[in-house]
């Protein structure tokens, strides 16, 4: 396989539907993107791992929301990770990628081990839509699960919105011929539609929590078994890729389900920030305020957590009592 035919699916994510079954889903495949993302920050590998699947559920997830909307899933813990950030930017216009950017906080000095979730201490795991200015951010929120940040995104849906929804997922450092190692990640989300009354009352879950069995029954209990005995199947390898297009593992996967694909959703690193927003976020502060954020230099610095883009502004023009210039009318 040429890099050149690996690229026509990488960091693209391709929706389907399996019709024999009622079940939707997606494929995605990250590369350039996580390489975007890890490579402004000097992350232990373990936090990387933990980014980088955050960034695949991004991408699953957020395929489905419209145009200039944003999603952002987030992880608040009190372990050595204490919070990891995932923004996805639906497409401004049709056809256009959609742009996904990440950080993670965490203590250096507590990071111990090699097993990502050891990381991640008792918290939330929570999921954000902004549809746009006049509209109310939604925001849906999860205890944290045990066995990987996709078990987290399962209960979301299961108990916010009693959807069965369920990741597999693989994400690794991988080395191709005359490549240098770098991050590369795919995964596949099912998903099938609620029952018409919502069901009531605790779950078979730890401590009542939902769970996506107990949100089906009857034909749609077959049918979701039976799909997820099928992707119970699929191999780490076949997830990443990059020799295995997502056309060719929905077939092997789930042939007698009928799966039908629709056009795929490519997906770039991106990231919102910019001198403007810079300057917003400082004009609730007053002119002493401002001195006091002043360096020895006589400027106010700002750093990007997502991109590492580096902000030097002149303190006189921010905050709410700045300097106006002559040219600006007032």
């Amino acid at each position: 396989m040429t890099i050149g035919s690996k690229l026509a699916w990488d960091d693209t994510v391709l929706p389907f539907q399996l019709d024999n079954s009622d079940i939707r889903g997606r494929v995605a495949r990250l590369d350039g993107v996580l390489d975007g993302i890890l490579k402004q920050h000097d992350y232990p590998v373990v936090v990387e791992a933990l980014v980088a699947e955050m960034a695949l559920l991004a991408a699953l997830i957020g395929q489905s929301i419209k145009l200039r909307w944003k999603l952002q899933l987030q992880l608040q813990s009190d372990g050595p990770v204490r919070m990891i950030a995932c923004d996805y930017y639906g497409p401004e216009e049709e056809g256009e990628p959609a742009r996904i950017r990440a950080y993670a906080s965490f203590d250096r000095d507590r990071i111990t081990g090699d097993v990502p979730m050891e990381q991640v201490g008792n918290g939330y795991f929570a999921i954000m839509l902004d549809q746009g200015e006049g509209m109310t951010p939604y925001q849906g929120i999860t205890p944290i699960t045990p066995g990987g940040l996709a078990r987290s995104a399962e209960a979301y849906f299961a108990q916010s919105e009693q959807l069965p929804t369920r990741f597999s997922l693989s994400f690794g450092l991988s080395t191709e011929a005359g490549g240098a190692e770098h991050w590369r990640g795919g995964g596949v989300m099912i998903q099938t539609m609620p029952k018409a009354s919502p069901l009531s009352g605790g779950g078979s879950g730890e401590g009542g929590l939902i769970l996506a069995a107990d949100l089906v029954d009857g034909d749609q209990e077959e049918d979701w078994n039976r799909v997820n005995f099928h992707l119970d199947t699929v191999e780490a390898m076949e997830l990443t890729g990059p020799t295995v297009a997502p056309t060719d593992l929905l077939v092997r996967l789930f042939h007698e389900e009928q799966p039908r694909v629709f056009d795929a959703q490519p997906v770039r690193f991106g990231c919102s920030c910019s001198e403007d927003k810079v300057r917003q976020s400082l004009s609730i502060y007053s002119a002493k305020d401002i001195q006091k954020m002043t360096t020895d230099e006589g400027t106010v610095t700002a750093d990007c957590q997502f991109c590492g883009a580096h902000y030097v502004l002149d303190p006189k023009t921010v905050g709410f009592e700045a300097e106006k210039g002559d040219d600006t009318g007032e």
